[in-house]
């Protein structure tokens, strides 16, 4: 699911904030924030280049019952979890839903319609045994952060608009937040990139990582 969408559609006087500029905060992907919680969650012994780091909010460790599915969790995790990071970071078609309302239910078209938005999951390919209620009281935790009054107020890409607009006509649209620690910071093909909460809440450390995706065009 898509987060935040920023976007100022009539020019204000006085307003630094391009007209047509849009950009999309995905702050809450299930599909990245189960595999964050899966990773710690289950003890998995996930190994790969340029992982993401661990979580601020660790959960409980509930190592899997079967040895077996924690060798192949742990061994399918960082292909998943770049399978999943690329599919969060491609632009949306807006049409998408204009064609779901126009193909026949349960038909081949709509079942690839959908399969292209919502995009791969770790319940797709492994059923629901890595979850328990644990999974949804950290869930409902992350969400009540995200919607304290406090953090409503804040603006980050306001308070770093003077590196957002040259990333922005770089081509950057879509910024994927993980509540994951310390600064990680990596562009995600030519219009997205990857920030964890913690710089997206620090305004220099945003205005870096955005002037990043700019140089790296």
């Amino acid at each position: 699911m898509r987060g935040e969408t920023l976007i100022s559609s009539t020019p204000m006087p006085g307003d630094p904030w391009p007209h047509d500029m849009v950009i999309t905060i995905e702050d809450s992907s299930h599909s990245l924030f189960e595999l964050l919680w899966i990773r710690e969650a289950r003890d998995l012994d996930v190994e790969g280049d340029d992982l993401p780091p661990r979580l601020v909010a660790t959960p409980g460790v509930e190592p899997p019952a079967d040895a077996t599915d924690r060798r192949s969790w742990s061994a399918a995790w960082p292909d998943m979890w770049r399978a999943c990071l690329a599919h969060v970071a491609e632009e949306r078609d807006p049409r998408v839903f204009d064609r779901l309302d126009s193909t026949p239910p349960g038909s081949p078209e709509r079942q690839a319609l959908l399969a292209g938005l919502f995009g791969p999951s770790w319940r797709d390919a492994f059923g629901d045994d890595a979850f328990s209620s644990a999974y949804d009281a950290w869930t409902t935790a992350r969400f009540e952060e995200q919607t304290a009054p406090s953090r409503l107020r804040r603006e980050p890409e306001r308070d770093a608009l003077e590196a957002l607009v040259p990333a922005w006509r770089a081509g950057l649209r879509n910024v994927v937040v993980i509540p994951c620690r310390g600064r990680f910071t990596r562009r995600i093909g030519d219009h997205a990139l990857l920030v964890t909460a913690e710089t997206r809440d620090a305004t220099d450390d945003y205005a870096e990582a955005l002037r990043s995706f700019a140089r790296a065009t």
